[in-house]
C-alpha cells in the first residue's frame, strides 16, 4: 500500500502535468491541498463514483473552482468516468475537464464553480436541503438522508462579499453538517494577501455562530483528522477548519508565490518538483498500486447497497412517502398536476377584478404550496412586499420540514443558495426580491441558466409602476438584461390569469430557471377565456383580435390593459387593431414560424410595442421602422400614475403612435 503522502502526491502530479499541457491553468491550489483532499476523500467523503448522482452521498464543492485540476484528479483517481485521457486533454475544447469545474459535463462535479464564493453559498444550500428533506423524509430507525456537505475554499471566496450573506445565514440556520476547509495560504493572484486582506477569520466565523479550528497545517494528516473529527461532532453548527497550507507545495522554486497560482510551471521546474516529491513516473502515469488505493468503487457501491437495502424498509412501512420521494427526485410534478393547474387558472379567471400580479402570485401560492411539498420558498427580506408566502408554510428555522426560508437582506446569497437546492435534488425553489435588486444576485442566476437548474426568481415591482420610491428602486434595462440571458425564461403577466400561466410554466419547466416580473400596482383583467390562456402559455395571445390587422400594438405587464384601452379607441375610430399580450418573448419565440406568424404576420408593417422599459429590445419585433414606447432613463419619485403620464406611457400616446402607423404604410 503507497503511503499516503505518495497518495497526495499523484493528485500534485496530474495536477502539474495537466496543466503543463495545456500551458494554462492552476497548479498552486491543487499542489497545495492536496493532503486536505487525500484525507477527507478516502477516509470520510461518502459517495459512488460508478453512481455519483446516488441521493444520500455527501457533497464536494470546490468553491475556488480555478483549483479544479484538485477535483479532476480527485475524480479520476476514485473511479468515476473520467479517464485518464480527459485529464490529457485539460481545458480543451469539448473535454470533460474544463478551465473550471461545469456541472452536467463531468461526472462527479456537484455544481458549477469558478466565479468566487458562490460555490461556498451553493453547499449552504446542500446542507440546507439535507437537513430540509431530512425533516421531511426521515421517520425513527430509517433516515433516509443523512450525509455531510463539504466544501474547499480559498482567500478570495472569503473576500467575496457573498461569503457573508451565505455564511452568516448559514450560522443562523446551525447547518451542523456543512464543513467548509479553508485553504489559508496567503496568496491571491495580485500576491500576499496581507496587502488587501487581514479578517481575523476565526473571529469572523463564530460570531457567525460557526464552530472553527483554528491553525490547522494542511499538510499534516494526524491534524486534519483531529479537525474533521471535531467538526463531526456539531449537529447545531457549520464547521470552518483553517487549514495552513503552502500554495504550489512540492514546488522548490516557485512554492508560496503568486507565480504559481495561475501558470504552469515550466518543464524545469516541474522536473524539480518531481524530484523534490520524489515521483519518479512520468507525465499523466500513475503507478497501479496507487489506483487501487484510490478506487473507491468497491466501498461506494456497499454504501449505496446499503441505503437501497433501507429504503426498501421504508418503502414496506411508508410506501406513500417512498412514492412521493421517487417523484420528486425524478422531477416529476404530481399526477394531479393538470387539475392543480387548472384549478388555478380557473381562480385567476374568476376573479374578474382589479389585482397586482404580486398579490396573483401569493393566490397561486396558496393553492400550490399545499399540494407540491417540493416547493420551498422564501424571500430576500420582502417577504410582506413579494408575497412569496403561503399561510400554510413554515419557517425551516421554527420546523425543520418547512417550506419557507427567511433569507434577510441576501439576494446573492439566497439565489446561489437557491441553485444549492435545484441541484440537491427532490426540491423546487423559489425566491424574491424586487426586479431592481436582481443586480445584485445576477451572478448567481447566471449560473442558475448555466447550469440550467430549475429555480424560480420571483421579481416584484416591476417598473416605475412602483412609484414613489424613485428611480433606485425603479427596473428600466432589467427586463432587456433578464431576456438576454441564456436559457432563461422570463414571463411578466398583465393581470391574475396571466400569473396563473406563469406559475404553471413555470413549474412544468425542467431545463432552466424562471423569472416571474410582477407588478406592485393594481392591473383590471384582461384576459377572457380558455382559448387565450392556451396561447398565453406559447408566450403571447391576442388581447384585442382582429382577423386582418393594418396595425398591432404589442404590450407586457403593466402596460396591455394601455394598449388595450388605445386598440379599442382605434377600433371605434376604424382602424383595423389588434392588440397582443407578449407574456414571454422566451416561450414566444420558441414556437412555430406559423404560432408567431398567426400573431405577427410579416404583411403588417405597422407596430407599435409599449412596455416600461428599454426600448431597443423591442426592435427585434417591431422593426427599424416600428415605433417603442419605453423608457430609456431613470425614473422620478412620484405616484405610479403621474409617473406614467409623465413619461408618456399612456393610452393616448399609444394610440397616437398606432395612428401614425396606419397613415404611413396605408
Amino acid at each position: 500500500m503507497p503511503s499516503q503522502t505518495v497518495l497526495a502526491n499523484a493528485i500534485r502530479a496530474l495536477s502539474m502535468d495537466a496543466v503543463e499541457a495545456a500551458k494554462s491553468g492552476h497548479p498552486g491550489a491543487p499542489m497545495g491541498m492536496a493532503d486536505i483532499a487525500e484525507v477527507l476523500w478516502r477516509d470520510y467523503l461518502k459517495h459512488n463514483p460508478t453512481n455519483p448522482q446516488w441521493p444520500n452521498r455527501d457533497r464536494f464543492v470546490l468553491s475556488n473552482g480555478h483549483a479544479s485540476m484538485l477535483l479532476y484528479a480527485l475524480l479520476h483517481l476514485s473511479g468515476y468516468d473520467l479517464p485518464i485521457t480527459e485529464i490529457k486533454r485539460f481545458r480543451q475544447l469539448h473535454s470533460k475537464t474544463p478551465g473550471h469545474p461545469k456541472y452536467g459535463l463531468t461526472p462527479g462535479v456537484e455544481t458549477t464553480t469558478g466565479p468566487l464564493g458562490q460555490g461556498l453559498a451553493t453547499a449552504v444550500g446542500f446542507a440546507l436541503a439535507e437537513r430540509t428533506l431530512a425533516g421531511q423524509f426521515n421517520r425513527p430507525g430509517l433516515d433516509l438522508v443523512d450525509h455531510y456537505t463539504y466544501a474547499f475554499v480559498g482567500d478570495g471566496c472569503l473576500m467575496e462579499g457573498i461569503s457573508h450573506e451565505a455564511c452568516s445565514l448559514a450560522g443562523v440556520l446551525g447547518l451542523g453538517k456543512l464543513i467548509v476547509f479553508y485553504d489559508d495560504n496567503g496568496i491571491s493572484i495580485d500576491g500576499d494577501v496581507k496587502g488587501w486582506f487581514r479578517d481575523d477569520t476565526p473571529k469572523r466565523f463564530e460570531a457567525y455562530g460557526w464552530h472553527v479550528v483554528p491553525r490547522v497545517d494542511g499538510h499534516n494528516r494526524d491534524e486534519i483528522v483531529a479537525a474533521i473529527e471535531l467538526a463531526r461532532q456539531q449537529d447545531d453548527r457549520p464547521t470552518l477548519i483553517c487549514c495552513q497550507t503552502v500554495i504550489g507545495y512540492g514546488s522548490p522554486n516557485l512554492k508560496g508565490t503568486e507565480t504559481v497560482h495561475g501558470k504552469a510551471l515550466g518543464a524545469a521546474e516541474i522536473a524539480a518538483a518531481r524530484q523534490e516529491l520524489s515521483w519518479t513516473s512520468a507525465p499523466f502515469d500513475i503507478p497501479e498500486a496507487v489506483y487501487e488505493a484510490w478506487n473507491a468503487q468497491a466501498k461506494g457501491a456497499e454504501y449505496e447497497a446499503s441505503w437501497q437495502a433501507l429504503f426498501g424498509r421504508y418503502a414496506e412501512q411508508y410506501p406513500e412517502l417512498a412514492t412521493e420521494w421517487s417523484r420528486r427526485h425524478l422531477g416529476q410534478l404530481p399526477d394531479n398536476w393538470q387539475e392543480i393547474a387548472a384549478d388555478m387558472l380557473k381562480r385567476a379567471m374568476g376573479l374578474n377584478k382589479a389585482m397586482a400580479t404580486r398579490k396573483a402570485s401569493e393566490m397561486c401560492l396558496e393553492l400550490l404550496g399545499p399540494q407540491l411539498g417540493e416547493l420551498i420558498g422564501g424571500s430576500a427580506d420582502l417577504t410582506g412586499s413579494n408575497n412569496t408566502r403561503w399561510q400554510a408554510a413554515q419557517d425551516v428555522m421554527i420546523d425543520p420540514a418547512g417550506q419557507y426560508v427567511s433569507y434577510g437582506v441576501r439576494e446573492f446569497g439566497m439565489s446561489a443558495m437557491m441553485n444549492g437546492l435545484a441541484l440537491y435534488g427532490g426540491f423546487i425553489p423559489f425566491g424574491g426580491t424586487f426586479l431592481v435588486f436582481m443586480d445584485y444576485a445576477r451572478n448567481a442566476l447566471r449560473l442558475s441558466a448555466l447550469m440550467k437548474q430549475r429555480v424560480i426568481y420571483v421579481y416584484t415591482h416591476d417598473s416605475i409602476g412602483l412609484g414613489e420610491d424613485g428611480p433606485t428602486h425603479q427596473p428600466i434595462e432589467h427586463l432587456t438584461a433578464l431576456r438576454s440571458l441564456p436559457n432563461c425564461v422570463t414571463w411578466r403577466p398583465a393581470d391574475a390569469a396571466e400569473t396563473a400561466v406563469a406559475w404553471q410554466q413555470a413549474l412544468m419547466r425542467m431545463d432552466g430557471p424562471t423569472a416571474l416580473v410582477l407588478s406592485r400596482q393594481d392591473l383590471p383583467a384582461v384576459m377572457c377565456n380558455a382559448a387565450q390562456a392556451q396561447d398565453a402559455a406559447r408566450g403571447a395571445y391576442e388581447v384585442l383580435s382582429c382577423e386582418s390587422p393594418s396595425v398591432i400594438i404589442l404590450a407586457t405587464g403593466s402596460e396591455v390593459h394601455l394598449a388595450f384601452a388605445a386598440g379599442k379607441t382605434l377600433k371605434s375610430q376604424g382602424h383595423a387593431v389588434r392588440v397582443v399580450s407578449m407574456v414571454s418573448t422566451e416561450m414566444f419565440d420558441a414556437q412555430s414560424v406559423d404560432f408567431q406568424s398567426r400573431l405577427l404576420p410579416a404583411n403588417v408593417r405597422a407596430r407599435v410595442a409599449v412596455e416600461a422599459g428599454t426600448t431597443d429590445f423591442w426592435r427585434k419585433y417591431v422593426g427599424l421602422e416600428g415605433e417603442v414606447i419605453g423608457l430609456d432613463r431613470f425614473g422620478e419619485s412620484a405616484p405610479a400614475g403621474k409617473l406614467y403620464d409623465y413619461f408618456g406611457i399612456t393610452e393616448d400616446t399609444i394610440a397616437a403612435a398606432a395612428h401614425r402607423l396606419v397613415v404611413r404604410y396605408t
